[in-house]
């Protein structure tokens, strides 16, 4: 991975959302009484955000492997018949 891939991961809308979600669920973490309901929620919706993001990103990373196999498919010159 170089270093244009991270700065277009940063500059990502999914990867702030997904880092908001976290953030979000994190506060409620701490905001709310030690093994309530609320506590295991905002867990799991911090950590929900994270498996989100992942699925999201692996999503968008084989729909871009595969319109580039496409084209590597479609480049090559057709073979000669004998």
């Amino acid at each position: 991975m170089n270093k244009q891939d991270w700065i277009r991961k940063l500059c990502s809308r999914k990867f702030w959302m997904a880092l908001a979600g976290f953030v979000a669920g994190l506060v409620a973490f701490i905001h709310s009484p030690s093994g309530s309901t609320e506590a295991i929620t905002s867990l799991i919706m911090s950590f929900g955000a994270v498996v989100a993001y992942i699925v999201g990103e692996g999503l968008a990373d084989a729909a871009g492997a595969k319109v580039n196999m496409l084209y590597l498919k479609e480049d090559k010159p057709p073979e000669e018949e004998p």
